[in-house]
This record gives structure tokens, C-alpha cells and sequence, in this order.
């Protein structure tokens, strides 16, 4: 198996000579080590010795403990280097002032997911505007897409439906790494902060996170393997709805489910358990937290068989639409507030556009509802390739 070498290992094998003497910060979590397992803050506190003045945190925690959305974590001291760890989910989502008086260089280390709605990329993106504003540097330490580099899909975000989970208009599955996410971010959309990539050695683009023979360490609780990032960008869409998308279990994303299921009917309407590139199989379970806690759920466990063909978000857009017809009493929207927003529906703020969820509800075919975005893929994908760092 080909073993990649995360930026943050080539950061610390061949350091940057421009570093030298600078005060460092680093935004990083539980999933940002080596392929040893040894964490991002002790390799840079080692190799920059008395250099690394200060921690950040995105959603989640620090330690990745944080379960859900809207749940913040404090400001806290880090046990064993004893500097500062601020929290960017929490009071605020912005650094501020006070958080980079004490750096000149922010180092970001952190595994991305590959879709639209995962916070961690909006964070960079805020530490990138603070870094312009308050005249710092940042450097991305870079790591694999897990979902691959060369698979896009789903329409890019409306503006009306920018927040914390769409801050710029990408696809849904966008294709690209967080570093060279960063660059698109940086460069397009008017950032213009110092940034520079330290690139990874030996991925490519083709690469599934089970070819980089890296350890899969989750990024957040419920992404526990790579199986289970890989339905994300189309399974996300159960927490916009009273449907559970498997939290509170131990396959969150790959099972989903609500007691007013009917596993035969819902297998009568698709024509059949088998979908493009995967399996449904039927099952039973029962959430320990979230969504029906301690209720009997049936529902389905999703079986990729063929990673190259299976396209997540269109898939779980199909599920959907049957699910809303076949039963129009029981299932509902979910209420805001959702990620900060407590006005728009957050099934709005996860398609990033409030006109699929109306095609939906008119039971629209999907097929059609896809043809629409063809054209805006197409634009994003050309632009994209202007910022590949990787063949």
C-alpha cells in the first residue's frame, strides 16, 4: 500500500527556514498527528523548541469530544506544554485580536472530509480574514481528501444560504484538499491573506483515504472510518430531518431510520435494495442519544460496493424524495436553529439552496433536479483545477 506523508510530516523533516524565530500558533484536534500517532503539537513544539505560543480548536473540541452541533467548548490551558488553547466554537467563531497578538504564523493541521458542510474549512477561512487583518501568516500543513480528488457533485451554494455549514459557492462534494481548498478560497473569494501549503508526498488524486495507508483517526465523533465520511456528503441530510442519520449509534451516517419506516415499501419504490455502487441492507436499531433515543428504528445500513461509482449526495437525494412521499405525516423538516441559524430551515442551509428542497417537496425526479447544477459543476471544476496541487 502506498504510504502518503502528510504535510505536517514534511514540515517537521525539512522545516521552513522562514520560520526561524517566529511565534508560532496551530489550529489542530484530536486527528492531527502522524502516521506514528504522534500529535501535530508535540512534533511542532520539538522541532520548534520554544517557538509554539498558542493552540486552536474547531467544532468539536480539542480532543474531538464534542458530540454535536451548537455544543461549544471553553478556552482551556493544554496540560502538557502549558500554553493557551483557544476555542473557535464557542463565544466565537472569529479570532480575534487578543488570540494572535501572541503568534506570528498559524499553522493549520487539520482532516477535512471533502464536503461543503463540514465547519473545519470555514474555520480556516476565518483565521485566514483575521490573519489579513491583523497582519500574520498561515500555513496549511496539508492532508488527504479521504473521499478523493478527482469525484464532484451537487450544486454549489446560493449565496442567500451562506453560513457557518456554506460560506462560498462549492459543490456539495467539492474534490479538493484543505489546502488546496484554501488557496481557491484565498485567491477567489478576496481573502488575500499570506498563506502557504506545505503539499503532502505521494498522494494523488484518485486516492480513497484506504490507499494512503495513514491511520484513520476521526476528525469528529461521528466519523468514526472512512466509510463513514464517504456517505456523508448525501447522509448529512437526515439531521435537516426528524429522520435519525445514525448518531447515538456506532455506524452514524452509514445506518439511518425512523420508527414510522417501512423497510418494504421503501425497497418496493427504488425497485429493489441495490443502488448505484451500493447496497442497502434492511435493519433495526435503537439510538442511544439524539434523534428517537432508546425508540426502535428501522431502517437501512448503506454497503458501498464500488467507491468509484457510488455518488453519495444524489443517492441520499433519491432516499429522501421516496421517504417524503411515502410518508407525508410522519416525516417532517427539522426546526431552526441549526449551526447559528435560527431563522432559515436547515434543510435549506445544508443543500445551500432553498430551490432543491421545493423540487423535493413537488417530488420532482432527482435525475432532473441533478441536470440543473450541470452547468455550475462544470464552471466550479474549471476553476478548481487552476489550484491542484496534485496530479
Amino acid at each position: 500500500m502506498t504510504k502518503v506523508q502528510p504535510g505536517l510530516e514534511v514540515l517537521v523533516s525539512s522545516p521552513c527556514r522562514w520560520l526561524s524565530n517566529l511565534r508560532l500558533g496551530l489550529l489542530c484536534n484530536a486527528a492531527s498527528t502522524d502516521a506514528k500517532f504522534n500529535h501535530a503539537r508535540f512534533l511542532i513544539a520539538d522541532r520548534f523548541p520554544g517557538q509554539l505560543k498558542a493552540l486552536f480548536s474547531p467544532q468539536h473540541g480539542f480532543f474531538g469530544e464534542k458530540q454535536d452541533n451548537m455544543v461549544e467548548s471553553d478556552h482551556m490551558m493544554d496540560p502538557d506544554l502549558n500554553i493557551p488553547i483557544y476555542s473557535l466554537y464557542g463565544k466565537t467563531r472569529i479570532p480575534t485580536k487578543q488570540m494572535f497578538d501572541s503568534i506570528d504564523v498559524l499553522l493549520v493541521d487539520l482532516q477535512d472530509v471533502g464536503t461543503r458542510v463540514y465547519t473545519f474549512i470555514y474555520t480556516v477561512s476565518y483565521c485566514m480574514e483575521a490573519a489579513k487583518k491583523f497582519r500574520k501568516r498561515i500555513l496549511i500543513l496539508d492532508r488527504p481528501n479521504p473521499i478523493g480528488g478527482t469525484q464532484v457533485e451537487g450544486n454549489c451554494l446560493s449565496p442567500q444560504q451562506a453560513s457557518f455549514v456554506g460560506r462560498f459557492p462549492i459543490p456539495m462534494r467539492h474534490g479538493l484538499t484543505i489546502g488546496e481548498l484554501s488557496v481557491l478560497f484565498n485567491e477567489t473569494f478576496g481573502i488575500g491573506c499570506d498563506l502557504q501549503v506545505i503539499p503532502m508526498n505521494g498522494w494523488n488524486r484518485k486516492m480513497y483515504y484506504q490507499d494512503t495507508g495513514l491511520p484513520w483517526i476521526p476528525p469528529s465523533p461521528n466519523l468514526p472510518t472512512p466509510t463513514s465520511a464517504a456517505v456523508y456528503p448525501g447522509q448529512v441530510l437526515w439531521e435537516a430531518t426528524n429522520v435519525s442519520e445514525g448518531r447515538g449509534t456506532t455506524q452514524p451516517f452509514e445506518i439511518f431510520g425512523a420508527p414510522f419506516f417501512d423497510t418494504g415499501l421503501i425497497i418496493e419504490a427504488l425497485g429493489g435494495r441495490q443502488l448505484t455502487g451500493a447496497v442497502l441492507r434492511p435493519i433495526a436499531f435503537e439510538p442511544t442519544s439524539n434523534k428517537w433515543q432508546a425508540r426502535l428504528c428501522h431502517g437501512f445500513q448503506i454497503h458501498i460496493t464500488e467507491l468509484y461509482r457510488f455518488k453519495p449526495y444524489v443517492t441520499s437525494l433519491k432516499l429522501l424524495r421516496i421517504i417524503r412521499f411515502l410518508f407525508p405525516q410522519a416525516f417532517q423538516w427539522k426546526s431552526p436553529p441549526y449551526e447559528y441559524e435560527y431563522k432559515r430551515l436547515p434543510i435549506d442551509l445544508i443543500l445551500g439552496d432553498s430551490t432543491i428542497r421545493r423540487r423535493i417537496e413537488r417530488f420532482d425526479e432527482i435525475e432532473e433536479i441533478e441536470k440543473s447544477w450541470t452547468g455550475q459543476l462544470e464552471d466550479f471544476i474549471k476553476l478548481s483545477q487552476r489550484f491542484y496541487l496534485y496530479k
